[in-house]
Order: structure tokens, then C-alpha cells, then sequence
């Protein structure tokens, strides 16, 4: 089995990486195990969990070589947390199986999923040769082999090609690199393992995968692994939606999603992904000199990163809140932007298979972005903001707000936010109605006290008893609403009566038969 190559720190590698987000570094400057001199091996041992440890002792006493693979040993060697463990083997499916009671085989990639315990499962999977990705996703056919170092060829980046563990005949264990994953590790970069071209051929989804581990790792790409992806962009097209937006996801997670997102766009694979954000590129706004929308997209996308470390929804927000600036541009302006915005975000996010209730929260975010407020609103406009937005929302409105600012080169609290945050939590300490349901009067009680049929009239006095008591909340009892709702309702009734006769003539105009 090929040694481990030797290999020195790079000063030139970016410390950036967060000690929170899976396989990024422990802390800026720290490379785990991998700090100075060869990586040792037998240290190793202390970062595989128990059920992981005890799956590799069952392989390796019944005669089998085993390994952990992947990015988990990398996750391990830079100090962070892995989230799976994945084992790669000699023994065929079927034996593990035999081996593991219990473990289930579903696909003909050589993986058998082995229980591990609180309901966990580890990836045991039989070296093999992939052969023709004639989908761009999956090999037509796989051939199992007796060769890790063969295994390692075929897996997308050197980081991931590492490999821990022994073969059965062997006591003492070994850090397995054939194509200088540590060196690459240590220096902070992303490299494709072998010929970039073919392995972005392959499987279009690791297009997706390397950008995202590049934010994630804080690493730089290769300049052929980078040249790879330009030419391979459009492939990306094979990838399923939900893929993609799983990989985004993981992404936005990162300590600076900017670093993939720029990847995405410079190598023309957002343009496939996800080609209305690719919309944003060129456009002009008049932010930080030479910033086109997109940049300040990706800076806000940052911010909101920092502000809210584990919310998705914000950052989903946050990429797509000025989504609608391209296509409502007009003469430097954009108009109703907040509202195009949101329709494509709408629209995107369930192409990428988000789930429609943090679809709903974003876009609802977009669609309020763009209030403007100012020391001269009165009480009554504080009020109305907090009702049309919903105070449930408020502190993700706010968010975004900053996000947004500090997205401009502005402070986050620009736009008088510490105020607005201040008068909006004494309006909300005094009490007002928020909707219909906070009315002192209800429909029923109009239909009884003004003698009404239920219908389009008694709801119209109802808004307008709500807006009367949003301007006022002292308006709001049962005596001065019904007086309220006596004194409108000759001009309630006609407005109701006129809008009415518009409909129906709008109907006849649109019917054929007329």
C-alpha cells in the first residue's frame, strides 16, 4: 500500500473556515492532526467513534481489510466534527451482510448500510471500478476489486481520497494518500483527483460539491480543477433539482457562503443550477462603487450568515430578496422589485424541493423588505407596519434589514433600526388590534346591532373598523365600533353596492355569451 506523500503548511491558505460548519477547520490557523511532520496515524484511532471502531475489529478479525474513507477521515484530520462515518472494505456485499446481522443491501454499488447503534447507520461499501456514467450521474456498471488504492481513484477530490485503517494481515494501522490528499489538506486547496474533466464527466453533482466544499473547508480550488468546472458547467443540467438545492443548502451553511456561490457563478455553473440568480450578474445599483447586484447579493448572504448562523430560511431570503431587481429595472430604478422577488422565489424554491412552509416565511420576508422608515412616522405607521408584516415576523424582517445594510457597506443598523425596534416594542406593550379576530366587534355583532345579512358589506366595515383602531387603538371597544359602523354604513353600503355592479359588468365583458 502506497506510504502517505510528505508535505509542509502553506502560510498562503485561508484561516477563515468555521469551527462550527462540518469538516472546516477547529479554529483559524489549526489543522488538527495534520499541524506539523507526517500525520500520525495511530492518533487517528481517538477520532472514530466506537460503533465505527467496532464495525472496522469485526471486518479486520474475519479476515478483511477495512478502512474509514471520505470526508468524514478528512472532517477528523482538520479537527472538526465529522457527521458520517463511511467504511470501505475488501469483503463483498454479501458477506458483510453475513457479518453484520440486521444490515440491509439495496443497490448494486457495493454500499450496505450497517446498523451502529441510537438508531444510526454506517456506510460499509466494497472497493470497486466504476465503469461508463453514460447519466452523468451514476456508473453503468461497477466491478468490486481487492484494491483500495484503486477505490481511491475513483472518488471527486484528493481531500476525500484518504483512507484509515488496515488490511487484515496487518496489526498496525496506516493514513493511506495516492494522490495527495494531505498535501492539499495542509495547503488549503481543492483538487480534483486525476483528470478533473472526467471526473466532473462523471458525475455532474461534484460541480455542485466542490463549490460547496470550498466554502465550507475555506479552501481555494485547483486553477485545473477550476478550468475543469468552466468546461464541464453545463452538466450540471443532469443534476436533479432537489440535489441541488440540498447541496445550496449545505452551502448557505457555511462561515462564507459567498466563496461558493462566487465559484458557482465565475465557472457559469449557476447558470444551470439555478439561472435566475445568474440574472443578478451586471446589474447596476448604486451601493458600494462597482458593485453590481449580485455582489451585493453575496455580501448580504454573508451578513446574514453572521447574524443568523443556523437559520436557513434567512439566508434563502437573503440570496434571493433582490432576485427581482433584473427584470424590473427601469432607468436605474426597480420598482416593485420586492414583489417580483418574491414570485421567483416562490417559484425556484419549489423547483428546489424546500418545504412550502419555509417557502411561505421567505418569501413573505421579500415581499416586506423594502419598507422605509423614518423618526417623523407617527405611532399609527409604526402600528400598520407591525399588522401588514406580522409580529411574528418582525425579528426576521429586522434581520434582513441588516443583512441588506451591512450587504451595502453600511452600518446594520442603518435606516434608524434601533429606534423602529424601540417603538415597536412599546406599541406592542400598549396593546392594538392586529387583525379581525382582536376587534372588539364582530360580525355577528353587526348583523345584530345595524340589523345586516351576512355578506361582503359586513366585512367591509369590519376592515375598515380595524383600520380605524389601528390609527387609534382607544377606538377599539364594543360601544365605539358599533357607533363607528352606524355612521359609515350609508357610505359603506354604496362603495359595497358599486364594487359589486364593477365585477358583475367585468364578468359580462369576459363572457363569450354577452
Amino acid at each position: 500500500m502506497p506510504a502517505p506523500r510528505p508535505s509542509t503548511p502553506d502560510a498562503r491558505r485561508d484561516p477563515r473556515a468555521d469551527e462550527r460548519t462540518p469538516g472546516a477547520r477547529s479554529a483559524p490557523g489549526s489543522l488538527g492532526l495534520l499541524g506539523g511532520g507526517p500525520p500520525d496515524a495511530a492518533a487517528v484511532v481517538a477520532l472514530v467513534p466506537p460503533a465505527v471502531h467496532a464495525i472496522l475489529d469485526r471486518l479486520w478479525s474475519s479476515g478483511h481489510a477495512a478502512y474509514v474513507v471520505g470526508g468524514s477521515l478528512r472532517d477528523a484530520l482538520l479537527g472538526g466534527t465529522p457527521q458520517d462515518w463511511d467504511v470501505t472494505t475488501d469483503a463483498r456485499p454479501g458477506r458483510i451482510q453475513v457479518l453484520f446481522p440486521g444490515s440491509h443491501y439495496e443497490n448494486r454499488f457495493g454500499t450496505v448500510l450497517v446498523p451502529a447503534g441510537a438508531g444510526e447507520v454506517v456506510e460499509v461499501t466494497t472497493f470497486r471500478h466504476d465503469h461508463r456514467y453514460r447519466d452523468h450521474r451514476r456508473p453503468d456498471d461497477v466491478t468490486f476489486g481487492d484494491d483500495l488504492a484503486g477505490d481511491l481513484a475513483r472518488r471527486d477530490f484528493t481531500v476525500n481520497a484518504l483512507a484509515w485503517g488496515r488490511p487484515a494481515r496487518d496489526a498496525r494501522t496506516e493514513l493511506v494518500d495516492v494522490s495527495g490528499g494531505i498535501d492539499d489538506l495542509r495547503a488549503g486547496i481543492l483538487r480534483a483527483v486525476g483528470d478533473p474533466l472526467e471526473r466532473f464527466d462523471e458525475d455532474a453533482l461534484r460541480l455542485m460539491r466542490g463549490a460547496r466544499l470550498a466554502a465550507q473547508l475555506g479552501f481555494r480550488l485547483d486553477p485545473a480543477t477550476e478550468s475543469g468546472m468552466r468546461h464541464a458547467a453545463g452538466l450540471v443540467r443532469h443534476v436533479s433539482q432537489e440535489r441541488i438545492g440540498q447541496e445550496l443548502r449545505k452551502m448557505l451553511r457555511a462561515r462564507e457562503p459567498s466563496r461558493g456561490l462566487r465559484i458557482m457563478a465565475d465557472t457559469g455553473i449557476l447558470d444551470g443550477a439555478i439561472p435566475e440568480l445568474a440574472e443578478q450578474r451586471g446589474v447596476p445599483q448604486a451601493k458600494v462603487p462597482g458593485m453590481d447586484c449580485w455582489e451585493h447579493t453575496l455580501w448580504t448572504v454573508d451578513a446574514a450568515r453572521r447574524l443568523r448562523p443556523a437559520d436557513d430560511g434567512m439566508a434563502l431570503a437573503a440570496l434571493f430578496h433582490d432576485a427581482g431587481k433584473p427584470r424590473t429595472m427601469n432607468a436605474g430604478h426597480f420598482i416593485g422589485h420586492e414583489n417580483a422577488g418574491a414570485e421567483i422565489a416562490e417559484r425556484v424554491l419549489r423547483r428546489l424541493a424546500v418545504p412550502g412552509k419555509e417557502i411561505a416565511r421567505i418569501t413573505h420576508l421579500i415581499r416586506h423588505h423594502m419598507f422605509n422608515y423614518e423618526p417623523s412616522w407617527s405611532d399609527s405607521a409604526v402600528r400598520r407596519l407591525v399588522q401588514r408584516v406580522g409580529p411574528d415576523a418582525l425579528d426576521d424582517l429586522l434581520a434582513l434589514r441588516e443583512a441588506d445594510n451591512l450587504g451595502s457597506g453600511q452600518r446594520a443598523d442603518e435606516g434608524h433600526l434601533i429606534e423602529l425596534r424601540r417603538r415597536i416594542t412599546e406599541q406592542q406593550a400598549q396593546g392594538f388590534p392586529l387583525a379581525l379576530r382582536d376587534l372588539a366587534v364582530d360580525g355577528n355583532d353587526l348583523q345584530r346591532e345595524l340589523g345586516l345579512p351576512p355578506g361582503p358589506l359586513v366585512g367591509a366595515l369590519l376592515e375598515r373598523l380595524l383600520d380605524a383602531a389601528t390609527g387609534d387603538p382607544a377606538r377599539n371597544t364594543y360601544r365605539q365600533g358599533i357607533l363607528d359602523a352606524r355612521a359609515w354604513l350609508p357610505e359603506m353600503t354604496q362603495r359595497v353596492n358599486a364594487r359589486g355592479r364593477r365585477r358583475g359588468a367585468s364578468s359580462d365583458r369576459s363572457d363569450p355569451r354577452a
